[in-house]
């Protein structure tokens, strides 16, 4: 919920607070010490797609674009190429 959440910041105390709870620490624990199965875990969202608004008809396009980051402060500020800009980016006041 909080990962997929219209959320403008995503840290531990926005998703924290989006799934309820009052302190991040739990939301920290999931995303840092958690061991994840990448192949359940794209067959639970493949699922859940063709559930949602899966159709025999129907294709589905996956686009990578990027958007563009806000901040100095935050992880991914770095000069980095983004789809939708069409170019490499400087948001980060350090190169």
């Amino acid at each position: 919920m909080g990962l997929l959440a219209p959320l403008e910041k995503k840290n531990g105390w926005t998703l924290a607070e989006q799934v309820g709870q009052l302190r991040p620490d739990g939301v920290q624990r999931l995303l840092n010490h958690s061991e994840w199965d990448e192949n359940a875990a794209r067959d639970d969202v493949r699922d859940f797609v063709v559930e949602s608004i899966g159709s025999p008809d129907g294709v589905l396009i996956g686009d990578d674009t990027g958007f563009l980051k806000k901040g100095t402060r935050s992880a991914g500020v770095q000069r980095q190429y983004s789809g939708t800009a069409g170019a490499r980016t400087s948001i980060s006041a350090r190169q």
